[in-house]
């Protein structure tokens, strides 16, 4: 188990509160390179990947854009670019509403449904085998711990 301070190689001493933060950060990116590594073959972002499970969520009805956004873990998102680029891989559709041109309905299509479900199982190998250091016990703290911190 290597010390944040061994990962960046420096012999500075680190506050407490810049070595968690650095962690938290490190970690991050780990397990973001992770998850992409996973996606890749199958030519979808982390983001793309985001919402096609928020689609899904809706469980065939209707979202627009501002909801998907509202929803997105990462909020820095282009939500529009996003499901343009779904569209055209055919995983997602969107429909302008007849009576209101600025309302548009988006939906996850049965070709966005079948990816998920080869995903799905990929994915959760890959959260298993990233947090496979740390017990349920453990991973209920570090939750715990993590959700105080963004409050």
């Amino acid at each position: 188990m290597k010390d944040i301070t061994n990962i960046l190689k420096t012999k500075s001493d680190l506050s407490l509160q810049k070595k968690t933060v650095l962690n938290i950060a490190y970690s991050s990116i780990c397990f973001k390179d992770g998850i992409l590594m996973v996606l890749k073959p199958f030519d979808i972002s982390i983001e793309q990947f985001n919402v096609l499970r928020i689609l899904r969520g809706k469980h065939g009805n209707a979202t627009n854009l501002q909801d998907i956004q509202d929803r997105m873990i990462s909020k820095m998102s282009n939500t529009t670019r996003l499901v343009d680029k779904l569209i055209l891989k055919g995983y997602v559709k969107r429909f302008v509403c007849k009576d209101n041109r600025r309302k548009v309905d988006i939906f996850i299509t049965d070709e966005g449904l079948e990816l998920l479900n080869r995903l799905d199982p990929i994915i959760d190998n890959k959260e298993h085998e990233l947090t496979k250091n740390l017990d349920s016990s453990e991973l209920e703290t570090l939750n715990h711990l993590l959700t105080k911190l963004r409050d």
